[in-house]
């Protein structure tokens, strides 16, 4: 592979100096772009273009060209695992994500097994040919939904407002839940290290439904699953140390427990002060976010306030990734985006030079 052409994003991810603050953006990739839509219409479907490698690797190289990040990330979906294991993932318009067949009895969850990875091979081909594509210029993030996330998806059949049946399983049969978070910890970790083997640079897990869970339910049917998947991980390729984020959104109280995961960073959501999350954390860990999505409807002028803002509180000294405390809004003009990387960029420099 071509040598790193800009590895800030990786160094950040390590608390090692840089020159700048790093910037991406969680679904930078995604429907904000005139021309991500249109690639879209092209494959026909959401799925069809994330199971399309020279598709997938197309999108995901588009925020690049308008856009002076300092990394990509695969386009992709946190449900490929369970549709790999035989649930049938479809996408109602207007809906989101769908399962035709969720575990909602015993023989079911029985019958769940870890998925064959040849049924995910077009997720590791994008990988590698976005990796050819993007020729060392930043790195690859590769990436997955935590095996509780995952669980939510399966158990309620889609999105849900109150994860009544997960949760009534969780209180009612907990050792069905169990045995579904078993199973995805060792699917999501297969999973991850085949991305790493197709040439994925960064791992990070989306722990999207962590944050509804009660506190003490949080360190056992959540984040103990993705400590295991962590520890599964294979953490070096080519010759550097594999970085992995952990991402729970609403997770704020529990930063020093997730701390302790064996993550290199935590994604912060934007309910969280960085400040305080980064005194409560320490050295341990690098933070990334964590500017709310919706400041990016603000005037460019407020827009780069909010950025040194976020970046003021992170304050000087190395371990910080800029970017959203979720993902950016499909309405979000792109000229927005524009005015938050280079602000990120231009009012960060002054900290590192410290």
């Amino acid at each position: 592979m071509p040598a790193m052409q800009n590895d800030t994003l990786l160094r950040a991810l390590m608390r090692e100096p840089t020159p700048y603050t790093p910037v991406w953006i969680m679904r930078q990739a995604g429907r904000y772009l005139p021309e991500y839509n249109e690639t879209r219409r092209k494959a026909g479907s959401f799925l069809a273009l994330a199971k399309t490698p020279e598709l997938a690797c197309e999108v995901t190289l588009q925020p690049l060209r308008r856009f002076a990040l300092d990394a990509a990330i695969i386009f992709s979906d946190i449900l490929t695992v369970p549709d790999a294991m035989g649930l049938g993932l479809y996408f109602a318009e207007g809906e989101g994500p769908k399962f035709e067949r969720p575990l909602r009895d015993e023989k079911a969850i029985a019958a769940l097994a870890e998925p064959d990875l040849a049924k995910l091979r077009y997720v590791f081909d994008a990988i590698s040919l976005t990796r050819r594509e993007l020729g060392g210029r930043v790195p690859l993030i590769g990436f997955s939904g935590s095996p509780y996330t995952l669980a939510c998806y399966m158990v309620e059949g889609g999105g849900s407002d109150d994860f009544r049946l997960v949760k009534s399983m969780m209180y009612a049969r907990p050792e069905l839940l169990h045995r579904i978070l078993d199973i995805n910890a060792r699917a999501v970790a297969a999973y991850l290290n085949a991305q790493v083997a197709a040439g994925a640079q960064v791992l990070m897990i989306f722990d999207t439904w962590g944050g509804s869970l009660a506190h003490d339910a949080y360190a056992q049917f959540s984040l103990a699953y993705s400590k295991r998947v962590i520890a599964a991980l294979q953490r070096q390729t080519e010759g550097r140390r594999v970085p992995v984020i952990l991402f729970t959104k609403g997770g704020g109280m529990w930063l020093e427990a997730m701390a302790d995961s064996g993550a290199d960073a935590l994604g912060i959501d934007w309910q969280t002060d960085l400040a305080a999350a980064r005194r409560r954390v320490g050295s341990r860990v690098a933070l990334q976010g964590n500017l709310d999505p919706m400041a990016l409807f603000g005037t460019v002028e407020a827009i780069e306030r909010e950025a040194e803002r976020v970046l003021g509180s992170f304050g000087p000294g190395p371990g910080h990734v800029f970017n959203l405390g979720h993902g950016v809004s499909q309405h979000t003009p792109p000229e927005h985006v524009q005015a938050l990387v280079e602000a990120v960029h231009s009012r960060s420099l002054a900290a590192h030079a410290a």
